[in-house]
């Protein structure tokens, strides 16, 4: 009997490669995250740090995947952000925040933590050329926060390319160029 792992292997890689394809060389925007804490402790220290983490980890993990990260300064974002949400909120807006940087994808982000021992980290996928929001993406973070935060934003990054991987393609069908 032949060994199955090398075919698994082999079939991961194409996998992992599909779905970074056409999002490589992509400009794209990730915001600084928010912060939406339902617990009876909310905003503390420790988790205002971790949410502050969270962006530039995104960021990072996009331009790893062969993304062109496009900076957004937090002065802009905070300009653009009327309050608490509301780019989150309002894909229109974002998705002009994100032209004015150049980016063709903007990526809104918010940690959502109702309780002590998860959290949700939230992400919307806009297409800055139409305004229109691709995708409502959450992955959940479950125990040891400082551990499983990055391995969160993997996933969260791997799913948002996956997203413009799909509606590049969708697009491409109806004869839409990038």
């Amino acid at each position: 009997m032949c060994n199955p792992l090398p075919g698994l292997a082999a079939a991961l890689a194409l996998v992992c490669c599909a779905n970074t394809a056409a999002a490589a060389g992509t400009p794209i925007a990730a915001l600084d995250f928010e912060l939406k804490d339902l617990t009876l402790d909310p905003n503390n220290q420790a988790e205002r740090e971790r949410t502050a983490s969270l962006g530039p980890l995104l960021r990072e993990a996009l331009a790893f995947r062969g993304c062109r990260v496009i900076e957004v300064d937090s002065a802009a974002q905070n300009t653009a952000d009327k309050g608490a949400g509301y780019l989150f909120d309002h894909a229109d807006l974002a998705a002009a925040l994100g032209r004015g940087f150049g980016a063709e994808w903007i990526v809104v982000g918010r940690v959502h933590k109702a309780s002590f021992l998860f959290v949700y980290l939230k992400a919307h996928v806009v297409n800055a050329r139409t305004g229109q929001l691709t995708a409502d993406l959450s992955v959940e973070v479950k125990g040891p926060q400082k551990t499983l935060t990055r391995r969160g934003v993997d996933v969260l990054a791997d799913q948002i390319t996956a997203a413009i991987d799909s509606n590049k393609r969708s697009d491409g069908a109806r004869g839409e160029k990038y």
